[in-house]
């Protein structure tokens, strides 16, 4: 039986990195948005944005590169990261 991975929509995937970013950085959901900066706004350091792309690559099935990472600064960039690679973790 194929495992097939079924591709989140842009909106699935900005509800979810919303829920996680909530989590890890203990804000209220309402307060982050897609223009929200994990260090501007949320006050995040290196080791939280670590543990965000690591936990990102989790729920989403995905391995980020570490340069690929350093890039992913806000809400709306890691969804469209994730959305144009989703599903693409090489074991």
């Amino acid at each position: 039986m194929e495992n097939k991975v079924v591709a989140l929509t842009k909106d699935e995937i900005q509800e979810k990195v919303v829920k996680i970013v909530s989590e890890q950085m203990g804000v209220d959901e309402g307060e982050i948005s897609a223009d929200t900066s994990f260090v501007n706004d949320l006050n995040a350091d290196s080791l939280d944005t670590v543990e965000l792309v690591m936990e990102f690559e989790d729920q989403f099935e995905l391995s980020i590169p570490d340069e690929e990472a350093e890039k992913i600064q806000t809400v709306g960039a890691a969804v469209e990261y994730i959305h144009k690679h989703q599903g693409s973790k090489s074991e």
